[in-house]
């Protein structure tokens, strides 16, 4: 049975109302996406992006701030809404409203429950930086996974005879997956050698052979295969595709996945 590290009186009431009105505000475009009004839904979905920003902060900012893989994944999700509503004043046809706001209205819930565990103010100067890094390749590469998946269902629905619902041509979803991949591989990559310069101040040795450390190479290799394929061969389509998700799969446990076990299945979060 899973336990929870942080029980929900450890975490402030503003935290709590915070999530809850973030989550409430992401849920009235997903659920109700067929019975509002475009300008309600849109004016709905900005304001749990600007309470979820507020809720992040809170946790980030506060007197004791707190770090773990659920702040990880509602960061992530953040970021990935701002890709979105920036995305929309480019291109008002994009339509991926109500499975983005399921995705933020979980993972704001999710920072309450499992807040992590403190940043102590020790810490060396270069944590801030490392983990900024490595949470802007995380958002960088869902950007890609989110326009990837976009990209499958307009795909599968030409192949059907059917008109594809994302709103954007497929050419231009394929031209911004690869284009999140690339950005994502260049701060995956800064990302590691910042890990690798200042490993002996963040963790005491130049580098740590861990869980993390481990899947974060295979991530980078499989993010390198793929680009180079897709310059060199020209890769593109369902292959593609498949060897982006398990480059994100493999980045995903290695700072969201290791934590988890950490904090959930071992109940060492604090």
């Amino acid at each position: 049975m899973l336990s929870l590290p942080y029980s929900a009186a450890s975490t402030s009431l503003s935290a709590w109302a915070l999530a809850l009105a973030a989550a409430l505000a992401y849920a009235i475009p997903a659920l109700a996406s067929q019975r509002i009004r475009e300008t309600v839904a849109k004016l709905s979905l900005r304001v749990a992006w600007a309470l979820h920003g507020l809720a992040l902060a809170w946790g980030l900012l506060a007197q004791e701030p707190h770090f773990g893989f659920a702040p990880a994944l509602s960061i992530t999700a953040w970021l990935v809404l701002t890709v979105y509503v920036v995305e929309q004043q480019l291109y008002p046809q994009l339509r991926s409203r109500w499975p983005l706001s399921l995705l933020g209205s979980i993972a704001v819930l999710l920072t309450v429950l499992f807040p992590g565990k403190p940043l102590h103010v020790d810490a060396s100067p270069w944590l801030p930086l490392h983990l900024a890094l490595g949470i802007a390749s995380y958002g960088l590469f869902a950007a890609a996974v989110v326009h990837a998946a976009l990209m499958n269902r307009a795909e599968r629905n030409m192949r059907q005879g059917g008109d594809h619902d994302s709103g954007l041509p497929l050419l231009t979803l394929e031209r911004l997956t690869f284009r999140f991949v690339s950005a994502g591989f260049a701060v995956l990559t800064a990302t590691l050698a910042a890990g690798w310069l200042f490993g002996e101040q963040l963790y005491g040795k130049a580098w740590v052979w861990n869980h993390k450390s481990v899947f974060s190479l295979l991530s980078w290799i499989t993010f390198a295969v793929l680009l180079f394929g897709r310059k060199r061969f020209g890769w593109r389509g369902q292959s593609a595709v498949r060897v982006l998700y398990a480059g994100a799969l493999l980045l995903l446990l290695a700072y969201v996945g290791s934590r988890f076990v950490i904090e959930v299945l071992l109940g060492r979060g604090a």
